[in-house]
């Protein structure tokens, strides 16, 4: 049973108190899988549930309520029940229609009775709380439009006929505005006769609902009070209301027609006249939630077409609906003849049309808005009924000056400040539990326009970086301690490593604004620091580097010195913060107060501890500051500052994120047309594959993908192919193959009786083996080949790659992702040589990876360039990095002219052409091209005859030369063979001189900046950076000139939805063009996706959907990547259910690691139960801090018997789903085994989302939870997690609980399947020879438990050390011929210190099985584990007690480097 995440501390039921519940034994009695004897369906159940509100039970949806619907038994409690699980897993983020779509037959039924519940009275059957839930629910159903059977329910109640809604003459203008649609009308009206009467009426009422519950929103609204107390279900019914019309407004396929209808009815005039918004605390979120439908319903597009609007169009429409005003006024009005005659700037604001209506009287108000068919016509002699206010503000909502977006969007300052980053409605807190709505954009599946795309990206990032800006200030502020001296100043009674305080801040320069602007262009400071701190933080201090982004903070405490902070009251009373204003660092001071600019050169070594850094301050928000100093006489902020707060730098790009989608959302975006569509969402999703594209090229050459002709033609599975050659011996790679092109968009011709002409044609591929031509006698001009063997999907998905258009291939765990990459690379690079690739991943660790493996391919290292910092991990002694290229180039150029000077000597020519590349040129052109001509005219065919073999050696005129080539160089067998060898020796020399002419450049330009920017504009073929670079550099790189045709992106489903669409825009249009021809994207939307920390921004803006995984729900084709090497068949079993025919590569049943069992444990895999210990299971010092004593013992016990039998400790991780359990199990291996020789530490202990696109041999997993599932019920986490393993996988966990979670159920019945305590060999040593699934020759021992384990582990332990000393004392006795030769034998001295070692070791570091059991419960205050071993060292025990901030601030300087890795 999942239960909501709870924002207050809720003591939640064990499973055995679960297990007597209610819900539960109805589970078990009648739906729960693992039950074989189930009861028949009772409706009664469905109506006892539903009144005792127990709607989150596992299972109970798919396994009862939809099994068991029909119109027959369809009730209240049955469809409120469906809709309240149906909302409960979108809050958890689980997929909810599978089980729909598994039996869609009721579905019509059910949702039209959903219709007729959301429109009842709120006093009869349903209740206004009931009714909110269901307007969730159909929210759900609007925004999940992909799926087919959702679609065509909702389909009727947003196409044109649902203008049956609007009043006719309305409906009129708009029919007379487009007269395509009065075609569409009348037909819709003949059809409509068709019908009979009950069908039509049936239509009418679909049609028509959006209208009515519109109606039925406004009455409720109205009958929110004032100042009375109203009850929330109201207030909650009113922003979940608004929250649909958003959604419905924010998708091109609801808003095409439903806007003109949310227009008609005035909804927005009557929510901002409503009691509700001037209630201040219940309708802020109301108030906050209009403003977003208010901008979405004016938004720039045409709803119709779907296109953007421009400035100017937008400016004409306002223009003429104020004329039309205007036209109305003149012709009927004659009291409005002053409003008729001005000009429009003269009465387009809000205070001059007030002023030119608000006189007249309600009848004539009503008037004019009906000539403008905004409301009926008043019949004669007959009063409205509307009030006055209303409809004046109808008029003047409609027709004042909007302000352009885009201007809003620049006057706006990019650095939160306190207001933003501590409100909550706009930035909750972390505990969202996902009940209410936010006054947050969605990240759907559509998008309006590409600037409403960008739009909500920008909102989104800015305030998901807020978030993490506020714990950054929080936690080193209150580092700080701020207290109130006695004179009233204030003192500090803490540090913290990323915040210091400021000693003086000035303000140095405020610029003269642009002209059309009205704030700075620049405003810098100085701000200045003492630097009394260990020498490695005052480095990172001296560290920061130009555009770091630091905070200034102004604190006035009001508590005393002394005062004790409390991190669970609100933080900012306790410190008194008043201020937060961003700045970025330009650079440090030196002592002369000059900029220490960054570059190769050494840093001056400034004297003393004081220093300065200038800093850029954000011009926008200091014009607002100052104007609101000089307007309002409110304190200068800038004078008050006094900490400066910096921030790691690799979570500190969000500024220049946030620029480069601002400059994007101010440029024309140019999208390459055969992807606009797709971005936004529309249009056919497959019309960017390569098989539509109309320049699909026939001819690729595959260069070295194919090792041989069987595996091409094994590749193509039902293809027929045809070899240019016959001869086998002939058939050799490299290939080039011919496919058949088709005709037109994807569509075949047809002949005269309709068949399709040529299937056979379409099926033929014409391969043609090719030879590389010689590049040279040397060993090292041989080519660099492929050496792995493509299965045919990856195969598909290279020849997809290296084809224009979009390219998306879903790669599970182990299917060699990372190679199809580098391959698909590779071809790109020789089929067009010409082209510029950009590759982009998530992280440098798969960049590095990438990078390995293409330099282990046939490419020019020239051609290579790595932007980033992540270079410096890159495992070779080969820097890739700008400087590091321009240091190869200069080297290679040296290198070359040497070469020159030697083929100078070696022909006799007198001077020094190896001077510089252009005396190189020279040289090459006279003297070598000569030499060449006159060689080729000698030997070439004369006439009939051959020349003589002879002749080829005779007259070649680089002997000399090539003397230190392999000999002989001419093998004399035929004349072909030795001419084609004589050219591959030109070749050579002649790339000699077409390398240096490219690094001429680097003579002429003298800096190193200079000629790295040349390098990354002309020289690199192949250019990769992470996506943070990409959205960092974008500006700077776009002012370089950079270009680029292709862009691979490998991790692409890690990478948020934005950062994956800038790296499209990192070059300026040619014509008004993308000249992008291929989009190849690499990734895996089954695993985790990228990291959203706040949950609001996760779950109800769906922020952490990639552009990826969206992609795949509109339906882009794929290449499912299908056969993967990486783990047991066994293991891959336990996940691949989730992918399209996963199966295992050969080698997976040959290789006899695959094959041979785990040495010391009877099964490869196995789930083990964990019961309470000492009579707890979970436990939660910190909210969302989860640890589990039990699980954490039990895991490191079995790595510790592991490690004794002999398994490399290397060789085994230690994953958990939870932050909290990583520390813990840290903990226990320091205390039990982490400095034991015998044992040592595991290669890496982290959690499940961390080690995503890592793997081991052997993991242990431990699941931490027994009350509720939490986030493990997201599929994609239970992927990761079963993935990581290789050889062996081992899950600790509460049984009873994770088998009842649907969502889990194909890996969970694979592993209840097996025995649920651990079954161990103790006797079997590291390494067997059993075979995987034999049964063992020495006996099993099943352990129960955790502390037998433990027992068990300390006995094994001891005996080794026993034996080991046994051993010692024996070979101290030998006599010395008995000792082998080279075997040192210990003497008496090193013979008892490793006594006293062991003695020691054994004493300090392995419990005995008494301390196990007696492990007291790591509580709050960080206890240590056990009271007789050493205790830990001071940040471990911080570790243990709470989230885990400890590590930043630590007590010594080891600690404090350590640390970084702690929270690795």
């Amino acid at each position: 049973m999942a239960a909501p995440a709870q924002p207050k501390k809720i003591v939640a039921p064990t499973v055995s108190q679960i297990n007597a519940e209610f819900v539960t034994q109805l589970a078990c009695k009648y739906w729960a899988p693992h039950i074989k004897k189930k009861s028949p369906f009772d409706i009664k159940v469905i109506e006892d549930i539903y009144e005792k509100e127990i709607v989150k039970s596992s299972q109970y949806l798919e396994n009862y309520l939809w099994m068991n619907y029909s119109p027959e038994v369809s009730s209240k409690a049955y469809l409120m029940s469906i809709c309240c699980m149906v909302n409960e897993k979108f809050r958890e983020n689980v997929p909810a229609w599978e089980t729909f779509k598994k039996k869609p037959d009721h579905f019509p039924f059910f949702f039209k009775h959903i219709l007729k519940a959301a429109l009842a009275e709120t006093d009869g059957e349903f209740s206004l709380h009931e009714q909110t839930v269901l307007l969730l629910f159909l929210d759900h159903c609007f925004n999940s439009l992909e799926v087919d059977l959702i679609r065509s329910q909702v389909q009727q109640l947003i196409s044109l006929p649902m203008w049956m809604g609007l009043q006719p003459a309305r409906l009129e203008l708009e029919l007379k505005k487009t007269p395509k649609l009065r075609k569409f009308w009348n037909l819709i009206k003949k059809n409509d006769e068709k019908m009979d009467p009950g069908a039509r009426e049936q239509a009418y009422q679909e049609r028509r609902f959006l209208s009515q519950l519109i109606q039925k929103f406004i009455s409720v609204l109205k009958s929110v009070p004032l100042s009375e107390p109203v009850t929330m279900d109201k207030v909650h019914y009113c922003e979940r209301f608004i929250e649909l019309m958003i959604d419905l407004e924010a998708l091109l396929p609801t808003r095409r027609w439903f806007n003109t209808i949310l227009d008609d009815s005035h909804l927005l005039v009557h929510c901002y006249l409503s009691n509700l918004v001037h209630r201040e605390e219940d309708g802020h979120l109301f108030s906050q939630l209009l403003d977003m439908l208010k901008f979405y319903t004016g938004f720039e597009i045409n709803d119709q077409t779907g296109n953007a609007l421009t400035e100017n169009e937008m400016t004409t429409i306002h223009y003429d609906r104020i004329t039309s005003l205007q036209r109305a006024a003149f012709a009927h009005f004659p009291e409005l003849y002053d409003f008729a005659l001005s000009n429009v700037a003269e009465v387009d604001t809000r205070e001059s049309l007030v002023k030119f209506f608000g006189p007249l009287s309600s009848n004539t108000l009503h008037q004019v808005a009906s000539y403008l068919c905004l409301l009926p016509t008043l019949p004669n002699n007959e009063d409205t009924t509307l009030d006055k206010e209303f409809l004046l503000e109808l008029l003047v909502s409609r027709h004042e000056r909007r302000i352009s977006q885009i201007q809003q969007l620049n006057q706006m300052p990019l650095y939160p400040t306190e207001k933003i980053i501590w409100d909550e409605n706009i930035v909750p807190t972390e505990y969202y539990s996902g009940e209410g709505c936010l006054a947050l954009p969605k990240l759907n599946l559509q998008f309006l326009t590409l600037h409403d795309y960008l739009l909500r990206n920008f909102n989104l990032f800015r305030l998901e970086s807020t978030y993490e800006i506020r714990q950054d200030i929080e936690d080193s502020v209150s580092r700080m301690k701020p207290w109130q001296s006695e004179y009233g100043g204030v003192v500090f009674g803490g540090w913290a490593r990323m915040a210091q305080p400021i000693v003086a801040f000035t303000v140095v320069e405020v610029a003269k604004p642009n002209i059309g602007e009205n704030w700075p262009t620049r405003v810098r400071a100085d701000v200045t620091i003492n630097l009394n701190v260990r020498d490695h933080i005052k480095d990172e201090w001296e560290g920061l580097r130009k555009h770091d982004v630091c905070f200034l903070i102004t604190v006035r405490p009001t508590k005393p010195y002394g005062t004790k902070f409390d991190r669970r009251r609100p933080f900012i009373e306790q410190v008194g913060l008043v201020y937060v204003r961003g700045c970025e660092i330009q650079g440090m001071l030196d002592d002369k107060g000059r900029v220490i600019e960054d570059g190769p050169e050494p840093r001056p070594n400034l004297r003393g501890e004081s220093r300065t850094f200038r800093v850029f301050l954000d011009p926008n928000q200091y014009q607002q500051d100052m104007t609101n100093t000089i307007q309002n006489g409110a304190e200068d902020v800038y004078d008050t500052f006094n900490i400066i707060m910096r921030r790691k730098p690799k979570e500190n790009n969000f500024k220049a994120v946030l620029e480069t989608i601002r400059n994007l959302m101010n440029t024309d975006c140019v999208v390459p047309d055969w992807l606009h569509d797709i971005i936004l969402g529309y249009g056919d999703p497959s019309s960017a594959h390569y098989s539509k594209m109309p320049n699909q090229i026939a001819t690729l050459d595959f260069n070295d993908t194919f090792l041989s002709i069987e595996h091409l033609k094994s590749s193509f599975p039902g293809h027929n192919v045809k070899v240019t050659v016959d001869d086998p011996a002939l058939q050799i790679p490299p290939f080039r193959i011919t496919f058949p092109v088709r005709s037109g968009k994807g569509k075949k011709r047809k002949d005269a009786d309709g068949e399709d002409e040529g299937t056979d044609e379409a099926k033929t591929l014409i391969v043609e083996p090719h030879v590389i031509p010689n590049r040279g006698p040397y060993p090292y001009n041989q080519p660099k080949r492929n050496t792995i063997q493509f299965t045919h999907t990856q195969i598909e998905a290279i020849r997809a790659g290296m084809q224009p258009g979009l390219t998306m291939v879903v790669g599970p765990p182990g299917t060699g992702k990372t190679d199809v990459a580098v391959q698909i690379i590779s071809n790109i690079y020789h089929n067009f040589p010409e082209q510029r690739t950009l590759i982009v991943t998530h992280s440098n660790q798969a960049l590095n990876q990438l990078f390995e493996k293409i330099m282990a391919l046939d490419i020019d290292e020239r051609h290579l360039l790595r932007l980033g910092h992540g270079e410096e991990e890159l495992e070779t002694e080969k820097d890739f990095s700008r400087y590091g290229r321009v240091n190869y180039v200069l080297a290679r150029r040296i290198e070359l002219l040497e070469e020159v000077k030697r083929l100078q000597k070696s022909l006799g020519v007198p001077g020094d052409a190896s001077y510089t590349c252009e005396t190189a040129g020279y040289f090459f052109l006279y003297q070598v091209m000569s030499r060449w001509e006159e060689y080729i005219s000698k030997v070439k065919n004369k006439g009939s005859t051959l020349p003589d073999v002879t002749e080829v050696s005779t007259f070649f005129p680089f002997h000399e030369y090539f003397a230190n080539a392999p000999q002989p160089i001419f093998k004399g067998r035929s004349y072909e063979e030795d001419m084609e060898i004589a050219e591959g020796c030109f070749r050579h020399i002649k790339k000699i001189f077409t390398q240096l002419e490219e690094f001429r450049a680097s003579e002429l330009l003298r800096s190193g900046l200079d000629r790295s920017k040349y390098l990354l504009v002309k020289e690199a073929k192949i250019i990769a950076m992470t996506c943070t670079h990409a959205a960092l550099k974008r500006h700077d790189l776009v002012k370089l000139g950079f270009k680029y045709d292709n862009i691979l992106m490998e991790e692409a489903a890690q990478i948020l939805e934005i950062e994956t669409f800038i790296p499209l825009l990192l070059q300026n249009p040619q014509d008004g063009f993308s000249r992008l021809k291929r989009w190849i994207m690499i990734g895996d939307h089954h695993q985790l996706p990228p990291v959203i920390k706040n949950m609001a921004f996760q779950k109800y803006s769906n922020m952490e959907q990639s552009l990826f995984t969206r992609f795949v729900r509109v339906g882009v084709p794929t290449v499912d990547l299908d056969a993967q090497g990486r783990a047991r068949a066994s293991l891959c079993n336990l996940y691949n259910w989730r992918y399209k025919n996963l199966g295992n590569l050969p080698h997976v049943q040959l290789l006899p690691e695959f094959s041979t069992a785990n040495a010391g444990l009877l099964y490869d895999f196995q789930l083990i139960n964990v019961e309470d210990f000492q009579g707890v299971g979970e436990s939660e010092p910190n909210p969302y801090f989860y640890q589990n004593l039990g699980e954490a013992e039990y895991v490191v016990a079995l790595f510790m018997y592991m490690c004794l039998l002999g398994y490399p400790a290397d060789r085994i991780s230690i994953l958990t789903t939870y932050n909290g359990q990583k520390h813990l199990i840290r903990d226990i291996i320091n205390r039990r085994c982490g400095n034991n020789p015998l044992i040592g530490r595991p290669n890496k202990v982290t959690t499940v989302d961390r080690f995503q696109g890592q793997q081991n041999d052997y993991i242990l997993l431990s699941l931490v939870r027994t009350r509720a599932v939490g986030h493990l019920r997201d599929v994609r986490r239970l992927v990761v997690a079963m993935s990581r393993a290789r050889l062996g996988l081992y899950i600790f966990a509460r049984v009873s609980l994770f088998q009842n979670c649907f969502e889990l159920t194909p890996a969970f019945s694979q592993l209840t399947a097996r025995p649920l305590h651990l079954h161990i060999i103790p006797t079997e040593p590291f390494p067997t020879t059993r075979k995987n699934g034999e049964r063992p020759s020495h006996e099993v021992q099943i352990i129960k438990n955790m502390p037998q384990m433990a027992n068990f582990v300390y006995n094994m332990y001891m005996h080794l050390i026993q034996t080991t000393h046994h051993y010692h004392q024996t070979l101290l006795q030998l006599p010395p011929a008995m000792v082998e030769e080279g075997e040192e034998v210990p003497n008496q001295e090193t013979e008892l210190e490793t006594e006293e070692e062991t003695m020691t070791a054994q004493a300090d570091i392995i419990p005995s099985p008494t301390d196990s059991v007696a492990t007291p419960s790591y509580a709050e205050a960080g206890a240590s584990s056990d009271p007789d071993t050493t205790p830990a060292p001071p940040e471990i025990s911080t570790t243990v007690a709470g989230p885990v901030t400890a590590p930043a601030e630590a007590d010594t300087p080891q600690d404090a480097t350590s640390a970084p890795a702690e929270t690795k």
